[in-house]
């Protein structure tokens, strides 16, 4: 009964939490301004705005998972010998390792307490791939003057949750469509104009440079390999086609299976994984993988099945294969697109690139499997990659230079911008200063 009386659903935990976060922030910048009233009190003269501790460019990661997304962006600053600082809210994050000189890395705490120190961040420029910034728990610091948004898909801007861009300072997007949603969705709100800057996917570069570098698999092994790589929950293919019949009909084609469910199935979806993985033991023509790193096995696969993810535009535009994918059955009503009357991008380009996954067809997965990597189809669905290309993935092998170009021009424009303030604010008070010596 007590456990009932103490439950707190999530949405009424978010509001709580945000509420608390306002008073403390209000308490902290009162707390703030009287300390400085009271300097100018007692020391006399003109109390000075303390920025010792004022961060010039930082980087916040809500997890480690987007490690991947932001290595590039941080090596760009590392080689140009310029300092960044790497906040981030996992413990084990890569970049607390990576012996970096110029990216300053530091762990501000886990969930919650890693928000609430960015909720008071005291910086000229914060880039994040994070959304919802001023809609849930992580609010604009007061201490902070400009918020960068880095997307991490490279696919539509609208599918994050509703308002998930609106109060950001700056995006950086990789394709026109993208910003047209952006433009689209504040006319729609009547909100002003963000800055939109076409720079590039800086991980699908280092994906595709590594790629570049490595061994082919397609020409060393003699066996087609097909991946499996389901996400989890009820629209999840382990889930809404029966895993176990799903298993049994790609193991029937004869190919090589490898399954790579998503991480958080080990934790939700326990016993559903436990239970398929204890009916289809490994063999030579079955494995599990868990890599932390998927590079070798996009690598290795000549064709990837999944649903409605972003890993089927990475294995696509980078590793130049055809996908199959499910039928989308996401309820937007929750998100940007909900807003947009234009279909999404990602709606158009997927047959293009891949062919659709159905109740009709799921019986017959080996046709759908020879269909898509041989023949005319085949080079239909490359055509399409060249397309989706074109449209998503602007600047390609250039998208970290062109990020850090922006912040870096971006924060000398605000450096000389306070400056330019600071010598007027000044005159101001030689002025004033002059004016008082006359009347004395």
């Amino acid at each position: 009964m007590l456990d009932r009386i103490l439950y707190i659903d999530p949405g009424t935990g978010s509001m709580l939490f945000s509420i608390i976060i306002g008073i403390a922030g209000v308490l902290i910048f009162a707390g703030h301004a009287l300390i400085i009233k009271l300097k100018f009190f007692f020391l006399g003269g003109r109390a000075k705005n303390d920025n010792s501790d004022k961060l010039s460019i930082c980087i916040f990661s809500e997890g480690k998972r987007y490690w991947h997304v932001f290595k590039p962006v941080l090596e760009e600053f590392e080689k140009r010998g310029r300092d960044i600082h790497y906040l981030t809210a996992s413990p084990d994050d890569p970049a607390l390792s990576a012996g970096f000189k110029h990216v300053l890395a530091e762990f501000i705490g886990e969930g919650n307490k890693g928000i609430s120190k960015m909720n008071f961040i005291k910086a000229d420029i914060v880039v994040s791939t994070t959304p919802s910034l001023d809609v849930f728990q992580w609010k604009r610091s007061k201490g902070a003057k400009y918020y960068v948004h880095l997307p991490h898909m490279p696919n539509d801007i609208t599918t994050y949750k509703m308002f998930g861009l609106d109060f950001y300072d700056a995006v950086l997007v990789s394709g026109e469509y993208q910003k047209e949603q952006i433009r689209r969705l504040e006319s729609l709100r009547s909100i002003p104009e963000k800055e939109v800057v076409l720079a590039g996917i800086p991980y699908l570069d280092a994906m595709k440079k590594r790629l570049d570098a490595s061994a082919s698999f397609s020409d060393a092994k003699k066996e087609k390999t097909i991946l499996l790589a389901p996400s989890w929950g009820n629209n999840g293919i382990l889930t809404a086609y029966d895993g176990k019949s799903f298993i049994e009909s790609l193991i029937k084609t004869g190919y090589k299976v490898i399954i790579r469910p998503h991480p958080q199935s080990f934790t939700s979806e326990k016993e559903l994984i436990e239970g398929l993985m204890k009916q289809f033991p490994e063999s030579d023509k079955l494995k599990w993988n868990r890599d932390p790193d998927n590079f070798d096995v996009l690598n290795e696969a000549d064709i990837l099945i999944s649903d409605f993810s972003g890993v089927l535009f990475d294995f696509s535009l980078v590793f130049n294969k055809p996908v199959i994918y499910t039928e989308p059955s996401n309820d937007w009503s929750q998100y940007d697109v909900a807003w947009d009357p234009e279909e999404l991008w990602t709606y158009r380009i997927l047959p293009r690139i891949g062919r659709k996954l159905t109740s009709e067809n799921f019986s017959n997965i080996a046709s759908l499997v020879d269909d898509c990597l041989e023949g005319e189809t085949a080079k239909e669905l490359a055509e399409g990659r060249d397309l989706a290309r074109e449209q998503t993935w602007c600047n390609m092998g250039h998208g970290a230079e062109k990020v850090a170009d922006y912040i870096i021009k971006k924060h000398d424009e605000l450096a000389k911008t306070e400056a330019q303030k600071a010598a007027k604010d000044k005159s101001s008070e030689n002025r004033r200063k002059s004016r008082k010596t006359i009347f004395a």
